[in-house]
């Protein structure tokens, strides 16, 4: 009587195991067929590849490949903060350096679009600490930190500039005031009569002025600056703690299939 209870048990589990391995091949199957059409419209259908991508990331959406190839087809169509929170979605699920690399590579892509080239810098060169011997991410970082650059010597420019600017208005105003303190003598009893007038047109009520409304982004809210500066620090810090553990232990892994790079 014991043994066929411990019998009946032993059945009902492997029923368990067998349905729960079941849902999970039919659920990675629908997945993969999901990626495999988005990836196919890509270039011919936008929309319906957009369709295709989200409803992969919503059936696992703790896999690499789905955020990733979203990720380019938001870039490819101009939507570069989207792009930015879908990579960096893909990079909390990388645990590898062959499926970080291409991570780091687009987001550096993403920040030089945004005009971003500082913060670019230092994404492509996470980018070659996972991959070293990739020569177009040294390209891009070649280039991101001659952008830097000329844009760090065109805001030292615009600073003196503006300090120049500053004495040439400081000069006219003091003229403006000595000016203007000789007109204030001669005209202090007209401006009497004129501020009981505009008391009296001011009881009759005042029509507050209307405020501009903005439209808000349909598609999505846009990020800051600040904010995205907020994300990468919060990147950089999560990669360093990993590349600790790396100069520990070597890590290997089977590159992803079915990937779109820019």
């Amino acid at each position: 009587m014991q043994q066929r209870k411990i019998n009946i048990i032993l059945f009902n589990y492997l029923i368990l195991l067998f349905l729960t391995i079941a849902v999970a091949l039919s659920q990675q199957n629908k997945y993969e067929t999901l990626i495999k059409k988005a990836n196919k419209s890509f270039e011919t259908n936008v929309n319906l590849s957009e369709q295709n991508y989200r409803r992969a990331i919503s059936v696992s959406p703790d896999s690499i490949k789905g955020q990733y190839n979203f990720s380019n087809n938001l870039y490819e169509n101009g939507y570069y903060d989207e792009a930015l929170l879908s990579q960096l979605e893909a990079l909390k699920n990388a645990k590898l350096a062959i499926d970080k690399h291409p991570i780091f590579h687009n987001i550096g892509n993403i920040l030089m679009q945004k005009k971003m080239c500082k913060e670019a810098v230092e994404v492509y060169k996470n980018a070659l600490r996972n991959n070293p011997f990739d020569d177009e991410s040294r390209y891009n970082l070649a280039l991101a930190l001659d952008c830097a650059k000329e844009q760090e010597n065109e805001k030292e420019s615009e600073g003196e500039d503006e300090d120049k600017d500053k004495e040439k208005d400081k000069d006219k105003s003091e003229d403006e005031d000595q000016k203007d303190d000789k007109d204030q003598k001669g005209n202090e009893d007209e401006k009497d009569n004129e501020d009981q007038k505009d008391n009296k047109d001011q009881n009759k009520g005042d029509k507050p002025e209307d405020k501009q409304k903005e439209s808000p982004d349909k598609r999505a809210k846009k990020l800051s600056p600040q904010q995205i500066k907020n994300l990468l620090e919060a990147m950089n810090q999560e990669e360093n703690k990993v590349q600790e553990k790396i100069n520990a232990k070597k890590l290997k892994g089977v590159k992803l299939k079915n990937e779109k790079d820019w």
